[in-house]
């Protein structure tokens, strides 16, 4: 059961975006998540941070929000980032997640636009060029690396 760690500006919609083209991508994803009904969702976005968890879930249809388990914590908040996640936040706040969920072997993958937020290279890195968000080909990608997985 692979696990999909999600931001949202730049992947589900254009980074800095009128909010009237805020989650336009999101049918590509959804439909993406449709083929893989074991993945789970944890959100990555800074959104986490203005808004309530149960906002968040309103914004996907019933069925995937039905696949969202969480939230990561801040970086800010973590006790013990090991060296080798020190300066790359997101990356750090996906392994603390699944530490304190008690999966920290199980396989995921995380779609974001901002590569810096990762190690150089990471295998778990599923990169969206932000300009545009997920395009159907790459929620096609998605799907596929996601089957891979599970």
């Amino acid at each position: 059961m692979p696990i999909l760690f999600l931001d949202f500006d730049g992947v589900l919609h254009p980074e800095h975006c009128h909010e009237s083209r805020h989650f336009c991508c999101l049918p590509i994803l959804e439909d993406a998540l449709r083929q893989v009904p074991e993945c789970q969702i944890v959100i990555t976005s800074t959104w986490r941070l203005e808004q309530s968890y149960e906002t968040l879930r309103k914004r996907f249809s019933p069925d995937i929000a039905a696949m969202i388990e969480g939230v990561t914590p801040r970086y800010c908040d973590l006790a013990n980032v090991p060296n080798t996640l020190v300066g790359y936040e997101r990356e750090a706040e996906c392994h603390a997640w699944l530490w304190a969920n008690k999966v920290p072997h199980r396989y995921w993958v995380a779609v974001d636009d901002r590569s810096w937020l990762y190690r150089p290279f990471a295998k778990s890195l599923f990169l969206v060029c932000g300009r545009t968000g997920l395009t159907e080909h790459q929620g096609a990608q998605l799907a596929e690396c996601l089957r891979a997985l599970g």
